[in-house]
């Protein structure tokens, strides 16, 4: 599905990132995998580069080393909740935004102009279906991914016409092991694997996907 493609994948050291990486590589592509962990080398990637997505500069150089990125997936991100949207002590907006919206937004930076160039791209974001709608407790992290989703249709509505496709996923609950130890007592088996969502991810990344753009795709699980 992905046969001798170039896939980036952000965040490529977590949970979500190795699954979508070792899908990715079954399906024929060459990975490579940015992360600001600091490792040498991860079985899933074809190649590792350690790399601050906060820092723009740092961001836009990596990217400048490519020749050709076929696709990005842009799973970089967190999750924080618990505070209130009118906590005035909260640090949790900075926070999800930083994570999830500027961390997107200076790959984004990073990529297009080489997709531009090479007549061609797809780009997968990460929403969330819980940020549909304004949660109590949650509010930093719901209009972080809120800003991903319009960023996904705006990104989608300015370069469709360059052939680039940007579509996003919106998971559930993902079953990771840090969802595992903050929800010890949920029922694990109806939330959304790894390797599901991954798949999902790869098929947006696939030719198959050509007259796919804006999409905000459901990806829900049993719950």
């Amino acid at each position: 599905m992905l046969s001798d493609m170039h896939v980036v994948i952000t965040g490529a050291a977590g949970t979500l990132g190795q699954a979508a990486a070792r899908k990715a590589q079954e399906y024929g592509a060459h990975v490579t995998g940015l992360d600001i962990q600091d490792l040498n080398t991860l079985s899933h990637t074809d190649d590792y580069r350690r790399l601050d997505l906060l820092d723009r500069d740092a961001t836009l150089a990596c990217f400048g080393q490519f020749d050709r990125v076929d696709a990005l997936f842009n799973i970089a991100g967190g999750f924080a909740m618990g505070d209130d949207a009118a906590d005035p002590d909260s640090q949790q907006w900075q926070l999800m935004f930083r994570l999830n919206v500027d961390t997107l937004r200076n790959a984004v930076m990073g990529v297009v102009p080489l997709m531009k160039t090479q007549g061609s791209g797809k780009i997968v974001n990460i929403g969330a279906l819980g940020a549909l709608n304004g949660q109590g407790a949650m509010s930093a992290y719901c209009c972080a991914k809120g800003s991903v989703m319009k960023l996904t249709e705006s990104l989608a509505d300015e370069l469709r016409v360059q052939n680039i496709n940007v579509n996003a996923v919106l998971p559930s609950i993902i079953d990771t092991p840090p969802n595992r130890e903050s929800m010890p007592d949920a029922d694990f088996a109806s939330w959304v694997a790894p390797e599901d969502l991954a798949d999902v991810i790869c098929f947006l990344a696939s030719p198959g996907a050509r007259a796919i753009h804006g999409a905000l795709l459901p990806v829900r699980g049993l719950s």
